[in-house]
């Protein structure tokens, strides 16, 4: 490692080293189940090419290298627990060009850098599909496929990817495109990379998008919030309220994201936040509302708390100004440890429908009697798909679950690190009611992954029947297996790995307790004010 940081520094490539208050900075994470995690150093290139002097050193002297474009993977993937924390964050160059209608952006960026350069423009009526939250990184959200809240209207944010620069495991700089013949090997990355590039085929270092014009003519865009706590809780009534919700046909330019709360920090009851985006008027909002929503104490609220707007005032009111406010919640002041797992959904069955509403009611049930008391949370949030992003076959890109209507995903999320063992048990019981109700009993979604899938289903349940033809494209551009980690593609022959626990009960404290020996075990303080802030930071000493 030392001569490889040797290198880098020679090349004026940036490298953070334990000890420097710029490495805390750069490994911080608001999770704290990742809150002992050490890379031996955080390498932040500036371009293309100090990338691929990256790639070449780490792979010369058999380094590890942990990919990060902002962070935000909810299992931890571009958290580095050893070896390099590759930090792409310094690239975020935008090149938005309105006369080809693309924007091009470096892999660093944040969708709140790109949906910056429509807004300064002014371009209202136009929208790049990338994802609801502007601190989410462009690669990893379009790498997965990505779901935005315009998804339904132009297709997953993957099926925008005009095209891509990657450098491969052998250093290389490869740029593949929507054109490229599809049976070339140029033409098969670029349909492994659309759904199952993060991390598997290579470092993506830019990508040009398709920019999508709104249907209606005044580039209004009709968005709203709205927290409903039913009255009497969830009764019969306000269940079957939501079954109605969820088998509706609602049109393609209208997205209804949902989330189920029960947040015991909080003196409220269950209730469930509707998040809306439509691309049109709001009174042809409304006639959609009164079509598939009866209840009263729902349909009222869901048509007065929207405002219409300018795309580019929505980009900035709805996206970006969560952003500026999301900027600190990049590093862990809020001290919370969490655990996700995703399901995904269809809606053409209202019995299969109805099966997991009353699941996730009685779910909720058993989780505030259990932890009455504790600073506990458990949300439910079903992401709206369907519609466009449906329109092409399961094989078209490697993206496989285009049937899904609902991705589906679980957070449970405490505050003492002695609940870790509890929260994982309730986590696998939800596992274990609402598994066999996604598609094909095993379907996930890659970009709310479940680090705790066990390496014999993982690719199965991200990737479907494209697993085989994913494993061929490996072998192509990483016959050496460079890009190695958990939940990553293997090759043709590879082993499964041995049986491991499905649910991910038996793994309390292993992360921590496996972090701390791995970077912590020969710890020497040299500085005893900066070790305190260090733990501090993770959560340590406000509250014992």
């Amino acid at each position: 490692m030392e001569e490889a940081v040797k290198v880098f520094k020679s090349l004026d490539i940036t490298v953070l080293e334990p000890g420097q208050a710029e490495y805390r900075r750069a490994i911080a994470t608001s999770n704290l189940l990742f809150r002992f995690s050490r890379p031996d150093c955080v390498v932040r290139p500036k371009n293309a090419i100090q990338v691929q002097t990256i790639i070449r050193e780490a792979r010369s002297k058999s380094i590890n290298v942990t990919i990060k474009c902002n962070g935000h993977s909810y299992a931890g993937h571009s958290t580095a627990f050893s070896g390099i924390s590759l930090d792409l964050r310094g690239m975020k160059d935008v090149r938005l060009d309105m006369d080809s209608k693309t924007v091009t952006m470096d892999a660093g960026c944040q969708w709140g850098n790109v949906y910056e350069t429509l807004i300064s423009g002014r371009h209202d009526k136009f929208i790049i599909n990338g994802g609801r939250c502007p601190t989410v990184g462009v690669s990893g959200f379009i790498l997965g496929g990505g779901l935005g809240p315009f998804s339904r209207s132009f297709g997953m944010g993957s099926d925008t990817l005009l095209e891509a620069t990657l450098v491969t495991a052998n250093g290389d700089l490869v740029t593949v495109k929507k054109t490229d013949d599809k049976i070339s090997k140029e033409g098969r990355l670029f349909w492994a990379i659309r759904g199952a590039g993060g991390g598997n085929f290579g470092v993506l270092v830019q990508m040009k998008l398709k920019v999508q014009e709104l249907s209606n003519q005044y580039g209004m865009v009709v968005a709203g919030r709205y927290q409903w706590f039913p009255q009497d809780g969830f009764t019969d009534e306000v269940i079957a309220t939501m079954d109605d919700f969820y088998v509706a046909k609602w049109p393609n330019k209208l997205t209804i994201d949902t989330t189920w709360i029960c947040d015991l920090r909080q003196n409220t009851p269950d209730g469930i936040r509707f998040n809306v985006t439509f691309d049109g008027s709001k009174d042809e909002y409304a006639r959609w509302i009164d079509k598939y929503i009866r209840h009263p104490q729902l349909k009222e609220p869901l048509k007065r708390r929207v405002l219409p707007e300018k795309s580019t005032r929505f980009l900035y009111e709805t996206l970006v100004a969560q952003w500026l406010e999301e900027t600190e919640r990049a590093y862990p002041t809020n001290k919370t440890y969490e655990l996700y797992s995703s399901f995904v959904f269809k809606n053409n069955d209202r019995a299969a429908i109805s099966k997991v509403t009353r699941i996730i009611r009685n779910l909720m049930t058993v989780f505030r009697q259990d932890f009455r008391g504790e600073q506990v949370n458990f949300l439910v949030t079903w992401i709206h798909s369907g519609g466009k992003a449906a329109s092409e076959k399961p094989t078209e890109s490697a993206f496989f679950w285009r049937e899904a209507v609902f991705h589906t995903y679980i957070t449970v999320e405490w505050v003492d690190k002695w609940m870790e063992r509890d929260m994982r048990l309730f986590l696998a019981k939800v596992k274990r009611e609402l598994r066999p109700l996604s598609l094909n009993g095993t379907a996930a979604f890659i970009n709310f992954p479940d680090r705790d899938f066990p390496t014999q289903f993982h690719e199965k349940a991200y990737f479907g029947d494209n697993r085989d033809e994913l494993r061929r494209v490996k072998q192509l551009w990483d016959p050496d297996y460079f890009f190695r980690w958990a939940q990553g593609v293997r090759r043709p022959g590879d082993p499964d790995g041995v049986f491991e626990d499905m649910d991910g009960e038996d793994k309390t404290d292993q992360l921590a307790s496996e972090q701390w020996a791995r970077s912590w075990k020969y710890y020497e303080s040299k500085d005893i004010q900066e070790d305190l802030e260090d733990l501090a930071d993770l959560g340590y000493g406000e509250d014992e």
